[in-house]
């Protein structure tokens, strides 16, 4: 369970396999949850038709996706694959939607666009072919934009300039922005949350701050611990998280980090925790900060167990 305010730029991390991608899936409509539900400006995504999920894809989210190299058609014009998003609309004309086009293209700063309408995305950099990425997904004026590590297959000097460009975008047009990456550096820098996904489940959550220096689960405190630091010196080894991630065709019965943390007791490896509350936007899913669990760093004095009172309290004894 997650939410995304308007305006808010929000990260999803965690190792591959966790379900970023298929939680971002099924929030773009492009995938079927088994259960449970996705609101959008009030309205349950998961009970609408095939019409009114093409029109959602279409009008209310924007993707950029992850290589922009491979995402884009090679045998259309970059201007004909902007428009596309325009096709089977009836109110605008072929003039009204090639000036959106070009507005577009402008507005995320693509030089000399009567020339990069006509051509073929073979004949622009990876930095360029990526811009074109963004305009296709802001060209409807999306009320959220979903990025699936948009600057993975980029150098660093284009990658700024792509996070520059969203967050001024965003900025400029009051969309909301979820995305997915790997990158702790651009999590510190750009974003307003944190949610931190592990074999499936969302472990922590909470505002960049919190996350960072008051880190409630292991695994993310394992996952900040592995980055190198200024004070790193050479030769020193980075920390790591010992072991694999859960197969998820075969999900543990407790908590999906168990098998890896240095922390676990026997309830991790046999009952899903409970999720904790440790202020009106941080919350944890773990053990570690029941009130008989053992004193550790880890451990928050003001946690509340939200899932407990949701289900009936837990005894003593379990």
């Amino acid at each position: 369970d997650f939410q995304i305010n308007q305006g808010e730029f929000a990260v999803v991390v965690g190792p591959s396999g966790a379900g970023k991608t298929t939680v971002l899936n099924i929030l773009g409509g492009m995938d079927t949850a088994s259960e449970g539900r996705v609101i959008v400006d009030g309205q349950d995504i998961t009970s609408y038709s095939q019409k009114q999920l093409t029109a959602y894809r279409r009008d209310d989210i924007g993707f950029v996706f992850q290589d922009p190299m491979t995402s884009l058609n090679p045998t259309m014009r970059v201007g004909a694959q902007i428009e596309e998003v325009f096709l089977g609309r009836t109110d605008v004309t072929k003039k009204e939607v090639k000036e959106k086009a070009l507005e577009i293209m402008r507005l995320v700063g693509i030089s000399d666009v009567e020339k990069r309408y006509k051509q073929y995305p073979h004949e622009l950099s990876g930095g360029m072919k990526q811009r074109v990425m963004i305009a296709i997904a802001l060209v409807s004026r999306p009320g959220l934009v979903i990025c699936d590590e948009p600057t993975t297959s980029l150098d660093v000097t284009i990658e700024a300039q792509i996070l520059d460009l969203l967050l001024e975008l965003r900025d400029k047009l009051g969309m909301s922005i979820i995305m997915i990456t790997h990158d702790l550096g651009v999590i510190a820098r750009m974003c307003d949350r944190v949610i931190v996904m592990y074999g499936g489940k969302i472990v922590e959550k909470g505002t960049v701050q919190e996350i960072f220096y008051d880190t409630a689960h292991p695994y993310t405190k394992g996952l900040i611990g592995s980055i190198a630091k200024l004070d790193t010196k050479k030769g020193e080894r980075l920390q790591s998280i010992e072991g694999t991630p859960p197969d998820l065709f075969f999900p543990p019965k407790g908590c999906p980090f168990a098998a890896r943390c240095a922390y676990a007791m026997d309830v991790c490896k046999e009952n899903p925790p409970y999720q904790y509350k440790l202020t009106d936007e941080h919350s944890t899913n773990c053990w570690l900060q029941h009130e008989f669990a053992p004193d550790t760093d880890m451990k928050k004095d003001n946690a509340v167990a939200i899932e407990a009172k949701k289900e009936g309290e837990v005894k003593a004894d379990e």
